[in-house]
Parts: C-alpha cells; sequence; structure tokens
C-alpha cells in the first residue's frame, strides 16, 4: 500500500506541475499494530505521524535506535503540559494553534537551544469543535509566533469533513503566501491529491498505508 501512495503522490505532483519529490509523505501511524509500522520501515520510509505523545514515546525511540534516523511528526492536539516532552521526541509539531502553547514552546526552545519545526494550526472552517487558529486572527498569530523566534515553517488544516477539501487549501496557502511561509500541511486519504494541486508540502496518509484502526484494541474507544 505504501508502494501505491507513493506512486498517486508523484502522479498528482506531475500532474500539479510540481518537482518530483516536492512533497514529503507523513505516514500516519497512530493506533497502528507495530508489525505494521515496522513494515513499513522496512519498505524504506522514514516520516511519520503521532497524534498523541504518549503512544510516540512508547515506540519511537526502541524504532529510532533500530532503523536509524527518523523524521516524526506530531500532527495531534498537543496539551501544554505535554510540550516538553514532545520537543524532545518530535522533528516537526504541525499543531501550534494558541498563545498559551507559542509560550511554552518559545521557553523551552530557549531552554534547549533548539525547536522541532513548526506548523500553525488553522481552522479553516472554523468549526468551534476544531482546534486552530480562525483564518481571521492567522496572521496576527503568526506574527506573535515570530515575535518569539519561534521556527514557524507554515501552516496546518483539516478541512471540515463532508466538504469539498479544496477551497479549505486554496484559503491555507493564500494564507501561508502572504505570510511568506513555505510549508503546506494539508490532505489526507481521501483528498491528498486535490491539496498536492493546492501546493501541499506535507500529506498526511494513515489507513491507506496501514489499513484500518482499530481503536477498541488500542484502548482508544
Amino acid at each position: 500500500m505504501l508502494e501505491t501512495i507513493l506512486n498517486r503522490i508523484a502522479e498528482a505532483e506531475k500532474a500539479a506541475g510540481r518537482a518530483p519529490g516536492s512533497v514529503e509523505l507523513i505516514a500516519v501511524s497512530k493506533v497502528q499494530p507495530l508489525d505494521r509500522v515496522v513494515a513499513v520501515l522496512e519498505a524504506g520510509h522514514r516520516i511519520f505521524g503521532e497524534n498523541y505523545v504518549q503512544e510516540a514515546q512508547g515506540k519511537w525511540p526502541e524504532l529510532r535506535a533500530r532503523f536509524g534516523r527518523l523524521s516524526i511528526h506530531m500532527i495531534g492536539p498537543l496539551q501544554t503540559n505535554k510540550a516538553k516532552a514532545a520537543v524532545g521526541l518530535f522533528d516537526a509539531i504541525h499543531t501550534l494553534d494558541r498563545p498559551s502553547l507559542a509560550d511554552k514552546l518559545a521557553r523551552l526552545a530557549q531552554e534547549r537551544g533548539a525547536s522541532p519545526e513548526l506548523f500553525v494550526q488553522v481552522n479553516t472552517g472554523e468549526e468551534p469543535q476544531k482546534a486552530g487558529v480562525l483564518p481571521a486572527d492567522a496572521d496576527g498569530f503568526i506574527a506573535t509566533c515570530r515575535s518569539m523566534d519561534l521556527p514557524v515553517r507554515g501552516l496546518m488544516c483539516i478541512p471540515p469533513e463532508g466538504e469539498d477539501s479544496a477551497p479549505h487549501f486554496a484559503q491555507l496557502a493564500a494564507i501561508a503566501d502572504r505570510n511568506g511561509l513555505g510549508g503546506l500541511s494539508m490532505g489526507m486519504s481521501g483528498d491528498f491529491e486535490a491539496a498536492i494541486a493546492a501546493g501541499a508540502t506535507h500529506v498526511r496518509v494513515g489507513s491507506a498505508i496501514f489499513g484500518a484502526r482499530d481503536y477498541t484494541a488500542a484502548g482508544r474507544a
């Protein structure tokens, strides 16, 4: 399944006039059995996404020791009280979404002398139940993060379920463009080709690579 997704990404890059390899595939390994993750690692993939700090802590230190350099991305909501553990574990955090988290990450960056790459999550659908800064507040929040010397690389969004994703991708790309940001983390299993057409630099694909998740078995029903 990994090879199929990589081929589809390559075709989408070509169709959009993008350079080959301009899109990074984040294999979303949250709540997946270890044997499935190892199989994807053994196939040569090295970029993965996780939603839960505790789950990632129990998985990736050992896998890094076994497989060498990996790039692990935090793509789920990050609680401020877990930020310290997150910055020590993840190479990128895609869910910077509020001032209190920005403050915490800035303090940790000063203490460590380093920071993961950061993506600001934008709630393009303005859904009250979903994390992310509102589009109208994005420019100001990006400026605030930059004033703290945080390494904001780009933006992330999760379009509303059941809606056409393309307008949300276009909106995110426009916000990134006017703020001089090159990173666009957008597109999942069902819509990553549309995201690539809109300029995505990172797509997040899970079940299409690993198979369906069993949240009950993972204790997250």
